[in-house]
């Protein structure tokens, strides 16, 4: 518990002196105080669980067999449990916070014993050799169970687990649960990079998004893609390939090795300086975000590569040439930098055609349309690298 929180040391009556007699009889049974509350005309109550109880206590029924009835949830997904598990890792290996969610399991009413204390607090009694049964969380119980196991055991072993206990023993009902609660919407990538912590790729992003008059007030930070009716251009997450590939000449780095202020500052000098020297991006560049019309939105995207997440991607590319590697603090040569800025970067750039930019006869309208395939970004930019002579 945080050191920060601060309780009153005198309570009014003791609830040890209160809980002592249950903790007395049931000893040999798994107990907790819990919180009783209603819901969906159910009758739930939420315990937190040590993380070395949490393998015992809950366990997971996927279907199996291309047989839904077989189960109360879906088989599990591979290597989502581990995804999980390394995120907590790496989390608690940089002293960092981490968090994984409420925990929700079904369990028959008649199988445990609540005892209410008033106010919506009751104790809570398991017996041995009774089992809680996951309607959500099946990954992250597995992802816990492996780490308890595993030699990393004891940097989570003084972790708590909230659960979240329905008294339902029906399992249509428990299958139902488990269905209604796999409905949330996923959430847009670049949502989850304006919410992420400020450092790395993420932070980065950011502190670009802010210093860089291109991308501020004219970057969408929620949504999956930009609209130009509300006069964006770019996306977080098109940033944010930007600033992978620059480091790393891979769109899909965290950047958590770098000096995080160094390499923030570097890259927004890098990216000032490009897109005022370039002709096809000067005049996006310094129109504020007010003075931006809809039709100059539509116009750069149509005709600038470098409004599509395809043209950042190959700029970050090329920026890598001028990434300073061999120095301690991070640098791009302003020189280098300049070289980019002159290429042709409009769409109808023999640097780009037949590669990321296809010509499509079956479309008056709009001849052309852009790929984001691996090999065509991939010769795009050994294009650009041709015209700059570091090929």
């Amino acid at each position: 518990m945080s050191d920060d929180i601060q309780f009153d040391s005198e309570p009014i009556v003791r609830l040890d002196d209160i809980l002592e007699p249950y903790f007395s009889k049931y000893h040999r049974h798994r107990c907790f105080l819990g919180l009783l509350f209603h819901q969906g005309k159910r009758d739930m109550v939420q315990i937190n669980v040590r993380a070395d109880d949490l393998p015992t206590l809950l366990q997971a029924k996927p279907s199996k067999n291309n047989d839904p009835d077989s189960g109360k949830n879906r088989p599990e997904v591979k290597g989502h449990a581990d995804e999980v598990k390394n995120y907590v890792l790496k989390r608690v290996k940089r002293d960092k916070p981490w968090i994984l969610g409420t925990l929700t399991a079904n369990v028959d009413p008649e199988k445990v014993q609540l005892y209410p204390l008033g106010r919506g607090l009751c104790f809570v009694v398991i017996p041995r050799g009774v089992k809680l049964d996951i309607t959500d969380g099946q990954h992250r119980k597995r992802a816990v169970h492996d780490l308890i196991e595993s030699s990393n055991g004891e940097l989570i072993a003084n972790n708590d687990f909230p659960i979240t206990l329905v008294l339902e023993k029906d399992l249509n009902q428990c299958q139902t649960d488990f269905r209604d609660m796999a409905q949330t919407k996923s959430l847009q990538k670049s949502l989850l990079l304006s919410f992420g912590e400020f450092e790395g790729t993420i932070g980065i992003t950011k502190n670009l998004i802010k210093s860089v008059p291109i991308f501020t007030g004219k970057t969408e930070k929620i949504q999956g893609s930009a609209s130009a009716k509300k006069r964006l251009i770019f996306t977080s997450n098109y940033i944010a390939k930007l600033v992978s590939c620059a480091f790393t000449n891979d769109p899909n780095k965290d950047l958590l090795n770098l000096d995080f202020d160094s390499a923030s500052q570097s890259l927004i000098d890098a990216l000032n300086q490009f897109f005022y020297e370039c002709k096809d991006t000067r005049k996006i560049y310094e129109i504020s975000p007010e003075d931006l019309t809809v039709n100059e939105v539509a116009d750069f995207i149509d005709n600038c590569l470098l409004g599509r997440s395809v043209g950042l991607e190959i700029l970050g590319k090329l920026l890598y040439c001028a990434y300073n590697k061999d120095v301690e603090e991070c640098h791009f040569d302003s020189e280098k930098v300049s070289k980019i800025a002159d290429l042709d970067w409009s769409r109808s750039s023999y640097l780009w055609k037949d590669n990321v930019v296809l010509t499509d006869t079956k479309n008056p309208q709009k001849p052309y349309k852009i790929t984001t395939g691996i090999n065509a970004i991939r010769i795009a930019t050994n294009q650009a690298k041709a015209a700059l002579g570091w090929q």
